[in-house]
């Protein structure tokens, strides 16, 4: 880990993760697949990339519906973002490389929660954005119903700010009866930052997440404009 937990509970002064020619394929990876996709297909709108820091650690959370949320979202920031990933998934052929340039971390099988945390930790302390899906799992209306307070946790853990991110009309990209993908529009808006809670106490993490539940929610509901 290039950078530490401080005596403060937050993270020393972090350096660039990725090397020159990660980046480079990342910005392929991006530019040819992901945002053809993203602008194209789903003739996706983006709101609040201004919000967005161009350097430094930050927790991104957001609903979740779809598969595609991780890559779409990191394209939305306009900078990688490390999501978590089952180990197994770096060693399939094609797929391992692109979910690493893409920022995925690994976590293994039966590590739980502390091995998550750990990941995001590392991923933090290197200076990246570390996207965390504030309910854990996709649900069938793409809105957050029972929210979890592991965001929240890494946040004060780390003390970094919250970005929350709403990702609208994921849930209709696939549709019952059918194996493909469905051209829907989509509109990602992106808020203004949390900040962390100051104690990792179950209250502050309880109300930390709260926020970032109704300010989601809040930028669902204002729709497509």
């Amino acid at each position: 880990m290039d950078s530490e937990i401080n005596h403060r509970g937050g993270l020393s002064a972090p350096r660039p993760r990725e090397t020159s020619l990660n980046l480079a394929l990342y910005r392929g990876l991006k530019w040819v697949v992901v945002r053809p996709l993203l602008h194209g297909l789903f003739q996706a709108q983006v709101y609040g990339q201004e919000l967005v820091p161009t350097r430094g650690p930050a927790l991104v959370v957001s609903n979740h519906a779809s598969y595609f949320d991780p890559p779409f979202l990191s394209c939305a920031m306009a900078r990688p973002v490390a999501f978590m990933a089952k180990e197994e998934l770096f060693n399939v052929p094609l797929l391992g490389p692109a979910i690493r340039l893409y920022g995925a971390y690994p976590v293994k099988r039966g590590s739980g929660d502390r091995g998550a945390l750990r990941a995001a930790l590392t991923a933090l302390g290197d200076g990246w954005l570390v996207g965390v899906f504030l309910e854990g799992t996709r649900t069938k209306d793409g809105r957050i119903h029972q929210p979890k307070l592991g965001a929240a946790m890494i946040a004060a853990k780390a003390q970094v700010p919250i970005i929350p991110v709403s990702l609208g009309g994921v849930e209709q990209i696939f549709q019952p009866g059918s194996p493909w993908p469905h051209p829907v529009p989509l509109t990602i808006r992106i808020g203004k930052a949390i900040a962390p809670p100051v104690k990792n106490r179950k209250p502050e993490l309880e109300a930390v997440t709260k926020a970032c539940q109704a300010q989601i929610h809040e930028m669902l509901d204002l729709g497509r404009d």
